[in-house]
């Protein structure tokens, strides 16, 4: 049984940040490569940014590049999505997802909840 479990999201204003978690329960994360991705109301699943099973690569789309960072703590057994210079298109849910290949390429088997995250004055 996998579990993931994200947090940290909220109302935010736009230009501000929001650092959301990815917590694991019934497995580490030492050996997946852990995405984010999110879905707004009325639009496809997109994904945000990817982080290797190692921390030693993460991938961004272009659009998020720069503003969107993914770190891990294995101590903590927790992912981080730091989100900076929110617009309000970044308002949505997000996800975070788990690849047992930990290469970031793969198919994402478990999936948490999501955190709605929402950017707005």
């Amino acid at each position: 049984q996998l579990q993931l479990v994200e947090s940290g999201g909220g109302l935010v204003q736009p230009g501000g940040s929001l650092r959301l978690s990815c917590a694991a329960f019934g497995f580490t994360l030492d050996n997946y490569a852990i995405g984010w991705f999110r879905q707004a109301p009325g639009k496809e699943r997109e994904g945000v940014g990817c982080i290797t099973s190692s921390g030693s690569s993460t991938y961004y789309p272009d659009s998020k590049r720069g503003r969107f960072t993914i770190s891990r703590d294995n101590d903590k057994n927790t992912v981080f999505l730091q989100m900076n210079s929110l617009k309000p298109e970044d308002t949505a849910v997000y996800y975070c997802a788990a690849d047992s290949t930990g290469s970031c390429f793969a198919d994402f088997g478990s999936w948490g909840q999501g955190t709605q995250v929402t950017v707005s004055s």
